[in-house]
């Protein structure tokens, strides 16, 4: 497969940034495809820790031309402070139609959920749920008027009265059209060199037979149509809707790796069936160093769900999964897996769309022996003691789809090819 896309298959913070920098060793273009800086990829290279929010995974890599897709919002000035902490050359393009984040974008955000009470998403109050909102309703900035000083000040001050509209109504602070304005210019400077129709260049780099990297923000447990609503992002991070998001056709895409925790965490409000708690909870929490690379905050820990893993595979497709973090599980005597559901006295194999039925959903488990020995250090999926590689071997099963690569630490080196689905 030479157009692969790497996709979360629970509620995010997977591991896909540092399985996409691993890929990216083999490939010759990597592409974010949606999202904004309310994700967060965290890649370890030689020992020196990197955390991305817009920036492509490869963008370490000065090999890689680096897509910054249609289907993105980008807070400029976000972005700025993020390509300044690359301290190697990189190669960068920046879509012409992503949507801009702009400063009442996140003022919004915080308004809507201090509304909202104690039914709020939990979302970051970075402005993306707002910026897509604007997308959708037409009245959104995109990155070619952004970089229009004339357009981009007449299109902001409409925008600023009506936000400031708003704001005033939930009895929020206002912004300023001048502040942001001048604020703002330098940022659309700094961008415009990588500007350009991505959708065209991406299909001359197809025609090219490069080898492309697609990756998404968050999980497909968090997609707006597919996820767990209304505790879900503003966009779509399933395989399917790469094509609307990169300006390429369907057919296009060649396969999807599915990139799954050895077990399951999450973060912000909502259903987790499989969640655990208390001491063990919080050892997988401290080992795994379970907190959120834009947020900080703690992620919510539970045993493995194939429930989620199913159903990812469904709407999104796997070609292979990816399981990350198996490392972190050394030493629990018995694992648990969760095979299904109970729901009003039934037992069922999918996740319910009314989020009340979910939450009263209770998972059925099977139970693994662990391994007590260190598999930091393994080099191949044979070198793993017999009940790790019995337990990798009946996620595979469970989801009728074939283990690709493993990780077994944070380092790029410590990420094991089974399968070699990408060469």
């Amino acid at each position: 497969m030479k157009r692969i896309v790497v996709v979360g298959t629970q509620w995010g913070d997977e591991g896909k940034g540092k399985i996409t920098d691993y890929l990216a060793q083999h490939a010759d273009v990597v592409v974010r495809y949606q999202g904004g800086n309310n994700a967060g990829h965290t890649v370890v290279f030689d020992g020196q820790k990197h955390s991305l929010h817009l920036l492509p995974s490869g963008i370490l890599n000065p090999k890689i031309d680096n897509v910054m897709a249609n289907g993105m919002v980008i807070n400029p000035k976000a972005f700025v402070e993020e390509i300044a902490k690359i301290e190697t050359p990189f190669k960068l393009s920046i879509s012409d139609r992503a949507h801009i984040v702009l400063p009442y974008h996140p003022e919004l955000d915080k308004a809507y959920e201090k509304r909202k009470g104690d039914e709020k998403i939990g979302t970051t109050h970075k402005g993306i749920g707002p910026a897509y909102t604007d997308k959708s309703a037409r009245i959104g900035i995109r990155v070619s008027t952004f970089i229009h000083p004339t357009r981009f000040y007449h299109e902001l001050k409409t925008l600023v009265e009506q936000k400031n509209f708003e704001l005033n109504a939930y009895d929020h602070a206002l912004v300023d059209l001048d502040h942001i304005y001048q604020e703002y210019l330098p940022y659309a400077e700094q961008m415009r060199p990588y500007v350009k129709d991505t959708s065209v260049y991406l299909n001359q780099l197809i025609e090219e037979n490069k080898k492309i990297l697609f990756e998404g923000a968050q999980g497909v447990l968090l997609c707006l149509d597919h996820g767990t609503y209304p505790y879900v992002t503003s966009s779509s991070p399933t395989a399917s809707s790469v094509p609307v998001n990169t300006g390429i056709a369907p057919w296009l895409i060649e396969g999807a790796v599915g990139v799954t925790k050895a077990y399951t965490t999450r973060v912000g409000s909502g259903p987790m069936p499989s969640e655990i708690e208390g001491e063990l909870a919080h050892h997988i929490r401290e080992v795994g160093r379970e907190y959120g690379t834009t947020t900080g905050r703690p992620r919510r820990i539970g045993w493995l769900d194939t429930v989620i893993l199913r159903h990812t595979k469904r709407v999104s497709g796997l070609s292979y999964l990816s399981v990350t973090l198996l490392d972190v599980l050394t030493g629990i005597p018995e694992l648990k897996i969760a095979v299904s559901y109970e729901l009003d006295g039934k037992t069922i194999d999918y996740i319910p769309a009314e989020i009340e039925d979910f939450m009263r959903a209770k998972p059925n488990y099977i139970t693994m022996p662990g391994w007590d020995e260190d598999i930091t250090g393994v080099k191949s999926f044979e070198e793993l003691p017999v009940n790790a590689k019995k337990y990798l071997n009946k996620i595979a099963e469970l989801i009728q789809v074939p283990i690709g690569m493993f990780s077994v630490g944070p380092d790029r080196d410590q990420t094991i090819m089974v399968n070699h689905f990408f060469e």
